[in-house]
């Protein structure tokens, strides 16, 4: 892990992470730090957002054909994602929650480094709205 260094824009950019859990994509985390520095590029945001994931202050969700979603990693809240198929809503789900998954199918001196676990469905208000027709 390397230590990120510590700008103006990096820190604006984690301050937008950190109030928000809505698993924004970097459009509007560009659009909420232009509100302190109006000059910030969205190129610069992704380079921020990237530095921030190889440093693992946060993580990618990532869905064909959308726009990558970025999760601040907040300490001692460890959990996974629950993605509706319906409108792209991501939901959290404590790690606590979850039954311990068996590492026995895993290769012979696989190491673990990580562990994401995404569900895939339909939330509430999509699984109650009928299937348009044809």
């Amino acid at each position: 892990m390397t230590m990120v260094r510590q700008t103006r824009q990096r820190q604006a950019v984690i301050e937008v992470l950190r109030a928000s859990r809505a698993h924004p994509d970097a459009a509007w985390i560009h659009g909420q730090v232009r509100g302190s520095l109006p000059n910030v590029s969205l190129g610069t945001v992704y380079r921020t957002l990237d530095a921030l994931v190889r440093d693992g202050v946060v993580v990618t969700i990532e869905r064909a054909g959308q726009a990558t979603r970025y999760d601040y990693r907040r300490e001692g809240e460890d959990h996974h994602h629950a993605v509706c198929r319906g409108c792209g809503a991501i939901f959290d789900v404590e790690a606590e929650a979850m039954p311990c998954v068996p590492v026995a199918a895993l290769p012979a001196g696989f190491r673990v480094t990580e562990v994401r676990l995404e569900f895939m469905g339909l939330c509430p208000n999509c699984a109650d709205t009928p299937a348009e027709q044809p």
